[in-house]
């Protein structure tokens, strides 16, 4: 068959997608991935693989009408000349407008993959239900003749009803996540020396970079020589980002050791004992925690849609409410209280990882549902692509 995958990033189509196209390719399926942006590695990859490749323009994060006509425009052309027989959209814009061209040319089969729903529908941007409205309007129209969509948590079904982008009688799909190749991030062993900590993410109030902030300060006056490390990069035109003057201000103070975005996160995983995500953004499920879980490391993380559902508080982690610093700095000096708990911990993070989070059961799902899975077993080579501390969400 031939299969055409619409995405918002290239190396997402790699870092997120690059073992369930694999397996695609493995099946004998002819792969077409699209992008609006052309990085080189990322081309690279997907061509060793036996992938094509189509750059399709986008306007990411704009909201200017004409721009998404123009995706919207693209993305019939491309299919009209291309006749998929399925075609596979994840993140906002080409669930969107991807959906709406496959319903409008009416000849593939099309799923969604909803790794999460974003901004839009957090508390932060509860004074702005207009936009809300309308962005749900548009996800009705994009996946109203979806054949399933795939979402990562069930609050993001719930909220998917009760703001009417689905309706009670379609077909809506929770899996894992897009899992996490445990061969690549492997299990590695509690370091030696100060006890630390390790945040990666955005830097966004809404990920709770604050909170991990404070709560160093609060912890720093129990164990002085504990480390927090924060991997990270500014988000000057995110309405909720910080600026590299507050990077800077925090590296003065000597609380945050502050890393830069790298290429492959998985050393700055295994120096930490505990990773820690503080996030009250509107997670699908957040790739850095399975990436945290799989190297074998406790997470502490807060108790909202997608980062909860990983944790087994008590057994790999421990869960923590919202926009609370004390919460959070009393969760990180238990932990850097108890060697002996966070070894049982890291041991069963791992575990669950294995049992749960490993792509191959993800991608084996999602196969089986978009009826692209062979009688016949194949092998799947270990995914080597490009490998990044996962800074942009999913769902962006």
């Amino acid at each position: 068959m031939k299969v055409v995958i619409l995405s918002s990033l290239s190396w997402s189509l790699i870092n997120f997608r690059g073992a369930l196209i694999a397996r695609m390719v493995a099946q004998g399926h002819d792969v077409l991935a699209c992008a609006p942006d052309e990085e080189p590695e990322v081309l690279a990859r997907l061509a060793a693989m036996g992938v094509r490749f189509r750059c399709t323009p986008m306007a990411r994060a704009g909201t200017n009408p004409l721009h998404d006509a123009r995706t919207l425009f693209h993305y019939l052309r491309l299919l009209r000349a291309e006749r998929p027989d399925v075609v596979v959209a994840y993140t906002q814009k080409p669930i969107i407008y991807g959906g709406l061209a496959a319903r409008l040319l009416g000849r593939s089969r099309y799923f969604a993959i909803m790794s999460g729903l974003g901004y839009v529908f957090s508390g932060e941007a509860q004074d702005r239900r207009w936009l809300r409205a309308a962005v749900s309007r548009l996800y009705r129209s994009g996946v109203r003749r979806a054949e399933c969509i795939f979402v990562f948590n069930g609050d993001d079904h719930r909220e998917m009803l009760d703001s009417g982008i689905v309706s009670s009688g379609q077909r809506v799909m929770q899996v894992p996540g897009s899992g996490i190749d445990v061969r690549h991030f492997a299990q590695a062993p509690l370091p030696d020396g100060p006890f630390t900590f390790l945040m990666v993410g955005r830097l966004m109030r809404d990920k709770g970079v604050g909170e991990y902030v404070e709560a160093a300060r609060l912890l720093r006056r129990k164990h002085p020589d504990a480390r927090f490390l924060l991997l990270s990069r500014p988000e000057t035109e995110n309405p909720t980002g910080y600026s590299a003057a507050d990077l800077r201000q925090w590296r003065e103070e000597g609380l945050i050791e502050i890393l830069p975005e790298t290429r492959d996160v998985r050393s700055f995983v295994a120096s930490a004992h505990v990773f820690v995500l503080p996030s009250y953004y509107r997670e699908g499920l957040p790739r850095t925690i399975l990436e945290a879980l799989a190297i074998g490391r406790p997470v502490i993380t807060t108790d909202m849609p997608g980062c909860r559902d990983p944790i087994q508080p008590g057994v790999n982690g421990l869960l923590v409410p919202p926009r609370d610093a004390p919460a959070l700095a009393a969760a990180m000096e238990r932990l850097a209280s108890d060697p002996a708990l966070v070894g049982n911990m890291a041991q069963a993070a791992r575990q669950r990882a294995v049992d749960v989070y490993d792509v191959d059961k993800v991608n084996c799902t999602l196969m089986d549902v978009m009826r692209l899975q062979g009688k016949e077993p194949v092998t799947v080579p270990p995914s080597r692509g490009v490998t990044r501390a996962t800074l942009t969400p999913e769902g962006a």
